[in-house]
């Protein structure tokens, strides 16, 4: 059974005098706020001072107002005509870390997956060195289950908390959620807000050593430095994306700024210029020759959001 710890909208007259901490901006470009640095504006954009602001802020929104949740933006595709509603960054805010004196590690949502992984070496813990590899929050890497170089983010959980639009926490056992690989289904209308996690006692030294190797790895296999979102697509059952796609003829193939990576098949990159519809397109691409090629239908692992310009 969740814990709650706080219940019920407060009267909207108390939430407005509540003092907010955050920074809000307007028409926000989140070419900015994205890794493959394209995307339209967000029509509003929070950044929480830290978790109690965002509590704050969430009760004093409007019942109808659409929210859309941002962390490094890494997993991501905003088309051309941006977000319409309320965007919540997380980046840079919600990054409160500690060891409990249980020994589980204590992160909130706006964690960078690769500070996940060096923290619990430092602290003599082992298991999440692989989120190194992972270039997004932990929050994101709750939402789809993320993994790098053989590991995957759900199996170093012990408990979640999560948020909804009034501002209430939950305290959520992993065993209230369905996990499958890149896949996360729990209860509706909730937001990851923080997690602990259970790492089994290990070597610093060892841990340190072995995240150079991985991130080493990382930047001999894949464009570590051109604006990608990571992977574009799930790998198939018993298959790889990657090799689907290269087996197709597909490295180097460009629309626009947008270029299936000659480094790694399963990247698409930003040469310089790209739009939004650019890289939506070249996915789509893809997509059509693997099918063509091979008679499987790449699932897309990056979500995609927003709207399409509007030609007049």
């Amino acid at each position: 059974m969740a814990r709650l710890a706080h219940q019920g909208r407060p009267d909207m007259t108390f939430a407005k005098h509540q003092e907010l901490r955050g920074e809000m901006r307007h028409n926000e470009s989140l070419c900015d706020h994205t890794s493959w640095r394209v995307g339209g504006p967000a029509e509003e954009m929070y950044f929480p001072a830290d978790k109690d602001d965002l509590l704050c802020f969430l009760r004093s929104l409007p019942a109808d107002k659409s929210l859309f949740w941002l962390g490094l933006g890494s997993n991501l595709l905003v088309r051309d005509g941006g977000i319409k509603g309320m965007v919540i960054c997380t980046k840079n805010r919600l990054k409160a870390m500690h060891c409990n004196t249980d020994g589980r590690v204590y992160l909130e949502a706006g964690v960078p997956c690769a500070h996940v992984a060096r923290f619990s070496s430092d602290q003599g813990l082992c298991g999440a060195e692989f989120l190194a590899g992972i270039p997004g929050t932990f929050g994101g890497a709750l939402a789809m289950n993320a993994g790098a170089f053989g590991g995957e983010t759900w199996p170093l959980v012990g408990k979640v908390y999560t948020v909804n639009r009034l501002g209430d926490v939950h305290e959520r056992t992993v065993e209230e959620y369905q996990i499958g690989y890149r896949s996360v289904n729990g209860p509706d209308g909730e937001w990851f807000l923080a997690a602990e996690l259970l790492l089994k006692p290990g070597n610093t030294l060892r841990g340190r050593e072995y995240i150079k190797t991985l991130l080493a790895k990382r930047a001999a296999t894949q464009p570590v430095n051109q604006p990608s979102c990571g992977s574009v697509f799930r790998n198939p059952p018993g298959d790889y994306a990657a090799r689907l796609i290269e087996s197709s003829g597909l490295k180097g193939l460009r629309i626009g700024g947008a270029c299936v990576s000659e480094k790694h098949a399963n990247f698409i990159v930003n040469l310089g210029g790209a739009s939004a519809n650019d890289i939506e397109c070249l996915i789509e691409k893809v997509r059509e020759q693997v099918k063509c090629c091979h008679g499987i239908s790449l699932m897309p692992e990056v979500r995609i959001v927003g709207e399409p310009i509007q030609n007049d």
